[in-house]
């Protein structure tokens, strides 16, 4: 099954079957290491394995280190898909696994704060909807503006690295919201909180095996205290921790994320499932071009779980042509188009595993399933039940503008929140 899932679901054709009779076995293909392939690390390989025979690598024990330690401030985010899944194998069904029991299970395992990746979703979306709005208006003749690609996948960042080059300079440079948070935690709480960003430590708990790997890249550590994001645990691990320490998440109350990185919006937990990126930067885009809110689902003809989507939208002067694919053999579909010219762009959400993050490599295992769709639901859901639903309109992020970054796309967000993607190398490229 991993073998199949990596060829046909996702093209990337990683694992073989290796040796002959008793001595057959699956492994990488060329005799490699998985470190020297080109490997998305989108953990699909590993949710659809019936055996068990593949992880992902264990952090958890590092936490456990870093919770030891008295001279350290441990802070913990919580990425949006996490919450449509944490609580599938804690005996939990949709109502019962809130966010704010969630949280509640975090402060209890010793987290000093519990923050929101959903925060630094909304930053992502003042960033990169800027960005667009500024190819739109500023770049639109320059070679490689379109379509601008989303970059806050991983997994997709690796695969275009390996597979499609000629699409890189396309990517928006905005980081993912798990490497916003790392660095605007490092400076901006830190300063607030007056503590020594060498002494926090930045945990991020993520759907997604990709993610270690890109709090790892050598560049992303802008805050100027190592790494910004230091250690990354998959919902499993997460999950594997509430069940070591023995607690009975179904009697815990609803507790609120600490603040000031704990508010956000219902764009912003929509960035877990497949056309919800694409979708809340719509909702702010609009709102940046024409200084008015559309209807908060003006953009739901992005929603779907097909494997590549399109739609068109108007903006005052402007058609916008979209597009929306999700697994990464769907993605080759539509770059090998675009490449041959056969369709056109101007903005392009991309997300490496089959339904969104939702469906990611590190979520929870249900063996024969597809869970998904379900998943992906429960966020817009909470989209629709969310008290704002326009990332603009975050007080938190608001005031984060007007204290200390000034405005999106100012010199002090490109160095926090934006990377140049040419500063690491996929292997054999």
């Amino acid at each position: 099954r991993c073998i199949q899932v990596c060829d046909n679901i996702q093209g990337v054709g990683i694992w073989d079957v290796q040796n002959r009779g008793t001595r057959t076995n699956v492994g990488v293909k060329f005799a490699q290491y998985i470190e020297e392939s080109n490997c998305a690390l989108c953990g699909q390989c590993i949710t659809h394995c019936p055996v068990g025979a593949l992880h992902e690598r264990d952090d958890v024990q590092k936490v456990y280190d870093a919770l030891a330690d008295k001279e350290k401030t441990v802070i913990v985010q919580v990425a949006p898909a996490v919450r449509s899944a944490w609580g599938e194998s804690l005996g939990l069904d949709a109502k019962q696994s809130t966010p704010g029991k969630m949280s509640n299970a975090l402060h209890k395992l010793g987290f000093d704060y519990v923050f929101d990746t959903n925060f630094t979703a909304d930053l992502t979306i003042m960033e990169e909807g800027s960005e667009l709005i500024e190819r739109l208006t500023k770049h639109a003749n320059k070679p490689h503006s379109f379509p601008m690609f989303t970059s806050c996948c991983p997994g997709w960042i690796r695969f275009v690295k390996a597979h499609y080059p000629q699409f890189v300079d396309n990517l928006s440079t905005a980081k993912s919201p798990q490497q916003m948070f790392g660095p605007i935690a490092k400076t901006y709480w830190a300063k607030r909180m007056k503590l020594d960003p060498e002494n926090i430590v930045c945990v991020s708990i993520m759907p997604c095996l990709a993610k270690k790997h890109e709090s790892d890249l050598e560049n992303m550590d802008d805050a100027g205290a190592g790494q910004d994001v230091d250690i990354v645990l998959t919902t499993r691990e997460f999950v594997r921790m509430i069940n070591s320490s023995q607690i009975n998440v179904a009697d815990l109350k609803d507790d609120k994320f600490d603040s000031p990185l704990g508010e956000s919006t219902g764009a912003a937990v929509i960035f877990g499932v497949t056309g919800g990126v694409m979708e809340a930067a719509l909702r702010s885009a609009y709102f940046l071009v024409t200084g008015k809110n559309p209807k908060a689902d003006a953009f739901k003809e992005v929603r779907g779980y097909d494997g590549w989507r399109e739609a068109s939208f108007k903006l005052p002067g402007k058609t916008l042509k979209v597009a929306i694919a999700n697994g990464l053999g769907n993605a080759a579909k539509l770059l090998d188009a675009i490449d041959e010219g056969r369709v056109t762009y101007d903005f392009v959400e991309i997300m490496a595993c089959p339904g969104g993050c939702v469906g990611g490599g590190g979520q929870p295992i249900c063996d024969g399933k597809e869970l998904a769709q379900g998943r992906g639901q429960i966020l817009y859901n909470l989209d629709k039940g969310a008290k704002l639903r326009f990332s603009h309109e975050n007080p938190e992020v608001q005031k984060l503008y007007e204290d200390f970054l000034g405005a999106p796309l100012s010199k002090k967000s490109h160095k926090l929140l934006h990377s140049n993607h040419h500063d690491w190398n996929m292997p054999h490229v």
